[in-house]
């Protein structure tokens, strides 16, 4: 993480503000480390008083896709899978979902939408600071928290690691905190974008302005549990990607970044802007959590982060909203 002053800075010893408040709080809180059997008594509890026992969002990677089988094949729920495509999935995603879905035996809704395109346009265009993952991420869980209400699902399981969450909560807000240091920046334009910015596309007249707004409207229709089996279990990528591989036939897109991951074409042009206007992104935020927690080494992160793309595809995934990318690099 590089220094993003006033949120992220380093003392006169070389420490950054966000190791220190990690050490304090590893030294002088108790902090209690989900258990497996804490995710069990939360599936017990639903399990069997609906249709469905739960909603697992799946994009297509390695996490949400181990956590689909997780649910299916090691606590024998019933499951609807959902998975969106705003315009920008790739092929390799989709596939990866479909077969899971047809060797696992579980009922999926695929939701396709051309709805944030002009979103999209406009925060290139515009040159705004805010994040684009951060406006789809947003756009996506009110559609879940939808999709659940509509189906009267009691838990939707996401695929979010250890590092997407602060404390790894049983309930979790969304996969990031947008109160952290990390990425109050980031979570200050964006939302000044979406109050602000879209006063000539009234399709967004209702759009939510940050992730609270889709909480508080969700517990008004619909209550559900938002949670991660990769919270609770001790399970890292090595041990499942092995796994979906194995038994579901899961591939390493050939596109995405960071490499290896299974990410929105979008995402390179989103990447882009975070590293041009904050110096790092979310997945970097991710990464250092889990350094941190000694999850990965800095230098394995650091492999996993390198920028591996060119502007050339930056402009063909421009090319999907008729905008001219090169004119705002």
């Amino acid at each position: 993480m590089p220094e993003n002053k006033p949120e992220v800075f380093l003392n006169d010893e070389g420490i950054c503000n966000i190791c220190l408040a990690h050490n304090y709080v590893k030294k002088n809180e108790t902090i209690h480390k989900p258990l497996e059997s804490d995710l069990i008594k939360i599936l017990d509890k639903h399990r069997g008083k609906k249709k469905y026992d739960c909603m697992v969002m799946c994009s297509g990677g390695k996490d949400s896709t181990s956590a689909l089988y997780y649910m299916k094949k090691r606590y024998n729920l019933n499951i609807l899978a959902f998975m969106f495509d705003h315009g920008f999935e790739s092929e390799d995603a989709i596939s990866n979902v479909n077969k899971a879905v047809e060797i696992l035996g579980i009922d999926l809704i695929f939701y396709k939408s051309s709805f944030m395109k002009p979103m999209f346009e406009k925060m290139i265009t515009s040159k705004t600071k805010a994040v684009i993952c951060h406006t789809c991420s947003i756009w996506y869980m009110e559609l879940a928290f939808d999709v659940a209400a509509r189906y009267d699902i009691p838990i939707i399981i996401a695929g979010w690691t250890k590092g997407q969450s602060t404390k790894q909560e049983i309930m979790s807000k969304c996969g990031c905190n947008v109160n952290d240091a990390e990425f109050k920046s980031m979570a200050n334009s964006t939302r000044e974008f979406l109050l602000n910015e879209l006063g000539d596309l009234p399709q967004y007249k209702n759009f939510p302005k940050s992730m609270e707004e889709v909480l508080n409207r969700a517990k008004k229709r619909h209550k559900s549990l938002v949670l991660s089996p990769h919270w609770f279990l001790p399970y890292g990528p090595d041990e499942y990607i092995k796994t979906i591989k194995d038994e579901l036939d899961w591939k390493v897109p050939k596109l995405s970044y960071p490499s290896g991951s299974t990410n929105c074409l979008l995402n390179f042009i989103s990447v882009y802007n975070s590293m041009k206007y904050f110096g790092y992104t979310h997945y970097h935020v991710e990464a250092s959590k889990l350094i941190r927690d000694g999850v990965i080494t800095r230098e394995e992160a650091l492999e996993q982060l390198k920028i591996n793309f060119d502007e050339d595809i930056l402009q063909t995934v421009a090319d999907k909203l008729n905008v001219n990318f090169k004119n705002y690099l």
